[in-house]
Parts: C-alpha cells; sequence; structure tokens
C-alpha cells in the first residue's frame, strides 16, 4: 500500500503566508521559506505554495521565494497561482519546483494541461479544483480563487483533467475550508473510486480524526491543510504516530 502523504499549503499573497476562512478574511501566518523549512525538518511529505495574488510584480516576488524554498527544503514541492503558459511552468521548475498546480487558466483553456503534460510529463501537473456544494449537492467549479462560478460541474472536470494527462488532482471543498469540520469525503470517495491518479483532499482539517477519515472514508490519496499547522494546533509529528497508530500506511 502506498504510504498516505500530509502536505502544509501555504497560500502567499506579497512574500508572506497568509490564511482565511471559505476564502476570506485573510490573516498572516508567518514567512513562507521558513515555515517550509520547518514543515520539511518535521516529517511533512510534500508542499503546496499558491501565489494568490500573481500579479507581475507579486510573480517575481513568488519566483524569489521558490528559489529560497528550494534551496531550504529537502522534499518535493508545487506551486501554484498565476500560470497560464508554458513559459510560466518553465520559469517555476527552473526556480527549483518540482511540480506545478494549475486551476483557473486550465479551465479557461483547457489545452494547457495538454501542453505542460506533453513538454514536462504527467508527474509535473497538478489541477488544483475549487468547487463548492449547492443545496441539491451539485458540485460547481469556481474561477479565481473561489470568485466565479463555471458551467463545469467537479466530476466533469475532474475526469477530463485526467484524460489530458493531469499527474494528480488537488480539490478543494469552498464549504469546508478554514471551517475545521472535516473534509468533503464524499466527493473525494467518488473522485478517488472513478479516476486513476491520485486526490489530494483539501478544505476543513481541524482535528487528527479529520485525516483518517479522509483516508479511510474519503479514500484520498494525501491531505492538504494550512491553519491547523501554521498556528501549531495539529503538530505533523504527532498527527502521524496518530495515523501509524490508527493503521493507516504514512512515512514517519
Amino acid at each position: 500500500m502506498l504510504a498516505k502523504r500530509i502536505i502544509p499549503c501555504l497560500d502567499v499573497k506579497d512574500g508572506e503566508t497568509v490564511k482565511g476562512t471559505n476564502f476570506v478574511n485573510l490573516r498572516h501566518a508567518g514567512d513562507p521559506v521558513e515555515l517550509g523549512h520547518a514543515y520539511s525538518e518535521q516529517g511533512a511529505d510534500e508542499l503546496v505554495f499558491l501565489d494568490i495574488t500573481a500579479s507581475h510584480e507579486g510573480r517575481k516576488t513568488f519566483t524569489d521565494m521558490v528559489t529560497r524554498v528550494a534551496a531550504s527544503v529537502n522534499i518535493p514541492f508545487t506551486v501554484g497561482g498565476g500560470i497560464g503558459e508554458l513559459a510560466d511552468v518553465e520559469r517555476l521548475l527552473c526556480a527549483g519546483a518540482d511540480k506545478v498546480s494549475v486551476n483557473s487558466a486550465a479551465l479557461r483553456r483547457p489545452e494547457l494541461i495538454d501542453e505542460i503534460t506533453r513538454h514536462f510529463g504527467s508527474q509535473v501537473c497538478v489541477v488544483a479544483i475549487d468547487a463548492h456544494e449547492d443545496t441539491s449537492g451539485k458540485w460547481t467549479c469556481y474561477l479565481n480563487g473561489g470568485r466565479i462560478p463555471t458551467e463545469r460541474s467537479l466530476f466533469d472536470w475532474a475526469h477530463e483533467a485526467q484524460e489530458r494527462g493531469a499527474g494528480e488532482i488537488l480539490f478543494t471543498s469552498m464549504n469546508h475550508d478554514g471551517v475545521k469540520n472535516g473534509f468533503a469525503n464524499g466527493a473525494l470517495r467518488r473522485l478517488s473510486d472513478t479516476l486513476s491518479i491520485p486526490i489530494i483532499a483539501s478544505g476543513g482539517a481541524g482535528a487528527m480524526d479529520h485525516f483518517r477519515d479522509t483516508f479511510v472514508e474519503g479514500h484520498a490519496d494525501a491531505a492538504l491543510a494550512a491553519s491547523v499547522f501554521h498556528f501549531g494546533e495539529i503538530p505533523i509529528p504527532a498527527l502521524k504516530q496518530f495515523l501509524h497508530d490508527e493503521g493507516i500506511a504514512v512515512r514517519i
């Protein structure tokens, strides 16, 4: 059995790590390079860094940060935000990133997934999906950090992304983001059971039980979280020991 992965996520704005609730009400959480190094030392399996503003000037700041992260961590890390063409991917990979995450740009132009995987390989391409569940149970994909609804459904879009060559799906439930009541395990299980590529759960981590549940009930391959790690609520070594004791295969 492949080990389940624990992935801290760092949303970066103007060179600082920030975290919000339901995609709003941001608060500062520290220096992303220092946090990334600490997580690497604590036993995180991977890291995700997202440039949540991604203006032209922000891209320069973010690229410089990626270079510093690459020099200070010894685990794989994914970067995303503002990636719209192959030149963006090349710039970030050359700065030291292992993978890139694409979201809005891929929804607007799905061919971007084909281009990335053709030039750099499927293992480089993580397709991030921000989706919201309405009262009828329908999951709708959103653009621009959860600001603009689309006509695409979560499951159809995830399947298309896989068919175009995506190596992983990073699914964030907007309903669960920052609320700390657990992951969207029903949707995660449907994704995991119908797709052949790894599914990363995001949105809702608030207790160690939630990580166990998303692996057992949601069939997720990895679990991503932010504030519970940034603000010291769940130490990664303790989480991994808990999961190990619960019978979950993790790297300790």
